[in-house]
């Protein structure tokens, strides 16, 4: 575990940077909101665009793989519902408490990170994790949130549902990529170039954004956020693993990809949800902190047993 935890170091370390430049003050609030939009649309953008472009779409879908990071959630997304339901919680606040459960950095921290670590083939796995939580997860909280807040179900949801995804860079970025792959139309080399050298600073930016917001998070709720963070960090690998290594015999990379996925701590796109709907944010944020602290030694841990 040692000579992994020397690798991830430098990761975690960047996110201890962050956190001291936003305690401090050296980096406020309002910077580190730029930082976050600056790696979401241009940065993080450009490197999914530019892996996406060189992939071919056969080589990046994988039914199985889909299917057993699915069944795998989807079991821990149950587990914390109900425990939500016996603790008296309402829909909407269990539909949070549940996306927590599941959601893990996948964008900021694992797709630098397992690139990094693993090389580009990485990209196909934690590409479709990303589409996998996008498409079906957001949708299913915004759903939950707005059935539990109006008591019925309208059509203007799946409007909300589409533009959301339509304006979400991530999804725009894969979606070009694999189409620019699918066309067979070479990037010209100042292109690349281009794409390259924005794409270079997603790592650097993303991990120093997630420091950098941590700094403003609260420990409120410290109970629930270690019940959520243990979910996360815990719960969730292990019931992914159980399921692409014994349910769907899903071949060993792949595997290994979606277990990394899982045990990513608690995604920062979950407080912005939070906060927009005006449930729960506290909870969020400390489930965040919380997670990401734990993560040093849990993540370390399933990247050094995958590996």
């Amino acid at each position: 575990m040692l000579p992994i935890l020397l690798k991830t170091l430098p990761f975690f370390a960047l996110i201890g940077l962050g956190y001291w430049a936003g305690r401090t003050r050296f980096f406020t609030e309002e910077a580190t909101a730029y930082l976050t939009k600056f790696v979401f649309y241009f940065a993080l953008s450009a490197m999914i665009f530019r892996f996406a472009a060189n992939l071919e779409l056969a080589q990046v879908w994988d039914g199985r793989l889909v299917a057993a990071y699915l069944w795998g959630t989807a079991f821990v997304y149950g587990i914390a519902t109900l425990v939500g339901f016996l603790r008296g919680l309402d829909v909407q606040t269990n539909a949070v408490e549940a996306q927590c459960a599941v959601i893990g950095n996948a964008g900021f921290l694992g797709l630098p990170m397992l690139a990094l670590l693993f090389g580009p083939q990485a990209i196909g796995p934690v590409m479709l994790v990303l589409a996998t939580d996008l498409i079906v997860f957001s949708s299913l909280i915004v759903i939950l949130i707005t059935v539990g807040r109006d008591g019925r179900m309208s059509p203007a949801i799946f409007k909300t549902i589409g533009m959301g995804l339509i304006k979400n860079p991530m999804i725009v970025a894969m979606a070009l990529g694999l189409t620019w792959s699918g066309l067979q139309i070479p990037i010209p080399d100042p292109m690349n170039d281009f794409l390259s050298i924005l794409g270079g600073a997603a790592t650097p930016g993303a991990l120093f954004a997630i420091g950098a917001s941590l700094a403003s998070k609260s420990t409120e709720r410290i109970q629930i956020a270690g019940w959520l963070s243990f979910c996360k960090l815990v719960l969730h690998p292990a019931f992914v693993a159980f399921s692409a290594i014994f349910l769907f015999s899903v071949e060993p990379f792949g595997a290994a990809m979606i277990i990394a996925c899982a045990a990513m701590p608690v995604a920062g796109n979950i407080y912005m949800l939070a906060q927009h709907y005006g449930v729960a944010p506290q909870r969020v944020s400390a489930a965040i902190l919380v997670s990401t602290t734990l993560s040093v030694a849990t993540l370390t841990a399933v990247i050094a047993w995958i590996s």
